[in-house]
């Protein structure tokens, strides 16, 4: 399965509570934080919901 590296790139503030959760889930700390995981359903789906705040990048 193929990797992805996703990085905050837009602040949580104002965003609603279930997006904060999301971010918060992808392991994701604070701005310009990037974490690494595998492309799964799940995962692709919790970064579909929050694209708006994010960088994804294949590895």
């Amino acid at each position: 399965m193929a990797k992805i590296k996703v990085t905050l790139v837009k602040s949580i503030i104002g965003s609603e509570k279930s997006q904060k959760a999301t971010v918060e889930a992808l392991g994701i700390k604070k701005m310009n934080h990037s974490v690494e995981h595998e492309a799964s359903p799940a995962i692709m789906g919790m970064v579909n919901k929050v694209k708006h705040l994010l960088k994804v990048e294949e590895i």
